[in-house]
């Protein structure tokens, strides 16, 4: 048996030196790539290239590796080669371990700087300023529907969707002390509302504190053992707390989806979506006209959301996702087709169809 793993051992050894060599060779090339883009004044990421990368590598996987586990394996080797082209920052709604936060690493890879910032207003901020290459937030719920001050920001911002994300939420309830001393529990107002079910059930007697995030909710059960969080594993880790109970979410499917905002969108891949919004005229019908411009041009429309218009009472803006790129003929006609029933139409992006 000894010699039977020592060579098994010896071959993992060989393949490891090969692999070493080859991911070296593929990043001379990658960055030979980024001095062409940067010498054209192109994006040094690009959505586009890494979503078909990751395809035609699980197109390729014939096992026993998991597809997901091969797309974490790549993430991380293209956030290597990111940062030896150019030191990107990413900006996201922070502190550190925040859910944002591990949208950002899950999306980004960890060679890459990480700037946490303490809304979403400064994450925009951020971006359209320079200070940050890109940057990472919420845009809705599957369980408590849209993040508005993200809808809001892009009224009035030219900063473009680029990418998007979906992460399964997995909430617990942590604190420094045990549990029979818990008698406040911290986290922000979604999370709450994400576990209403479950805290009703189980800590009826706790008193519910609101605060800024779930990774400062961390903060304060680390400081206090009357306290406890509701946060993610990772705050536990970083904060030392112990987990009481694990996945406290009241539904299974509790998924967030992530946005990742940039100056510019990528080009068309052939699966993509796009996030647009407009303001209807005030006329009988408008509304229904708009949406069947999608209709006559066989767009399929994913999502439609109104925000408020703040400058005018009972006037709304409307988001819209649909499948497709703008630079797509049937989609250019059918924007076309809805300019002609509002009173604007702006586009917020189109990004690869992928779940990230």
């Amino acid at each position: 048996m000894k010699n039977k793993l020592k060579n098994l051992r010896s071959r993992i050894d060989t393949i490891d030196e090969r692999l070493v060599r080859l991911l070296n060779e593929r990043t001379h090339r990658v960055l030979e790539i980024g001095k062409i883009k940067q010498a054209a004044g192109e994006e040094i990421y690009a959505p586009e290239r890494e979503e078909a990368v990751l395809r035609r590598v699980t197109d390729k996987n014939r096992g026993p590796l998991m597809n997901e586990s091969l797309r974490a394996i790549y993430r991380e080797v293209m956030s290597s080669a990111l940062a030896l082209e150019k030191p990107l920052v990413i900006a996201y709604l922070g502190p550190e371990a925040t859910y944002s936060h591990q949208a950002s690493v899950r999306k980004f890879g960890s060679s890459l700087r990480y700037e946490p910032l303490p809304n979403i207003a400064d994450v925009f901020t951020a971006v359209a300023k320079g200070r940050a290459d890109y940057g990472v937030v919420p845009i809705e719920n599957s369980t408590e529907g849209a993040v508005t001050h993200t809808y809001d920001m892009f009224i009035h911002s030219e900063l473009k969707v680029c990418a998007q994300m979906l992460m399964r939420i997995r909430h617990n309830l942590m604190s420094a002390g045990r549990r029979d001393q818990i008698k406040k529990l911290y986290s922000i107002p979604q999370v709450f509302a994400q576990c209403r079910q479950w805290l009703q059930l189980n800590m009826p007697h706790a008193e519910l504190v609101e605060v800024s995030s779930s990774s400062r909710a961390a903060q304060i059960a680390k400081e206090d053992p009357t306290a406890a969080a509701l946060a993610s594993e990772l705050a536990a880790n970083i904060y030392r707390l112990t987990i009481h109970d694990s996945h406290v979410q009241d539904s299974s499917e509790n998924v967030t989806r992530f946005l990742v905002i940039g100056r510019k969108s990528p080009p068309r891949t052939g699966d993509d979506k796009t996030s647009i919004m407009f303001s209807v005229q005030d006329r009988v019908g408008a509304l229904h006209d708009c949406v069947a411009s999608f209709k006559t041009f066989k767009i399929n429309m994913t999502k439609i959301e109104s925000r408020p218009n703040r400058q005018k009472a009972w006037e709304y803006f409307f988001f819209v996702d649909f499948l497709g790129h703008s630079d797509d003929a049937r989609v250019k006609k059918a924007l076309a087709e809805l300019a002609k029933h509002t009173m604007f139409v702006k586009i917020l992006g189109s990004y690869p169809n992928t779940n990230g």
